[in-house]
Parts: C-alpha cells; sequence; structure tokens
C-alpha cells in the first residue's frame, strides 16, 4: 500500500468515525481546501522574501507549516476519494503531460538571458 493510499483510508475512518460524510461534498471539501492553501499563504504572506529561506527552517514557523500543509494534503485527500480519482495516478499523469509542455531545453534557468 502507498502512503497516498494509506493516508486516504486513514482520512476516511477519521471522517466515518465521526460521521462527517454528509458535510464533505467536492464543492464543500473543495472550499475547505481553499480555506486551508489560505491559512497556508498567511503565514507567508508577509515575510520578506530575502528571508524566506531561513524563516521557513526556524520553529515555531516551521511546524506551523507542515499543520497547514498536513491540512491541504488531507483534505485534498479527501476530495479526490469523494470523487473516486486516484490521485497518485492522476499526479503521474500530470507530470508526464508537463514534461511534455516544458522539457528542460526550454526552461527559462536555461535560456540565455537577452541584454
Amino acid at each position: 500500500m502507498s502512503d497516498i493510499e494509506d493516508l486516504t483510508q486513514r482520512m476516511r475512518a477519521f471522517t466515518e468515525a465521526r460521521e462527517w460524510g454528509r458535510f464533505h461534498d467536492p464543492k464543500s471539501l473543495a472550499l475547505a481546501l481553499v480555506g486551508e492553501v489560505g491559512e497556508l499563504a498567511e503565514l507567508l504572506q508577509w515575510l520578506p522574501a530575502d528571508e524566506l529561506t531561513t524563516a521557513v527552517r526556524q520553529q515555531p514557523l516551521h511546524d506551523r507549516l507542515g499543520e497547514e500543509m498536513a491540512d491541504v494534503l488531507l483534505y485534498l485527500l479527501r476530495l479526490a476519494d469523494v470523487v473516486g480519482l486516484d490521485l497518485a495516478e492522476a499526479t503521474r499523469s500530470k507530470l508526464a503531460v508537463n514534461g511534455l509542455r516544458f522539457p528542460p531545453a526550454s526552461s527559462w534557468s536555461t535560456a540565455p538571458i537577452k541584454e
């Protein structure tokens, strides 16, 4: 069993134990996911860009980022479960498509700088 499958099953069991399924329609889960992404963004919103690399590794921000990212992942897993989507397969497929759309040679980091 993959980590994604394990986490999906654990989230499903968590939801069922609390009888929250009636609240977990796709629209409500998508809105909850947006809210959690907002909470994640709020943690970083006003930090100066040149300080981010250091700041995100320091406490308590590091742990708070982990908590909010976990919330985002759990809602995403639950949404995928409710709509019957294999999130791992969808992700592999999207990576393959992106690999074709954005080959390494076309990356902005390898493009010559025009002066």
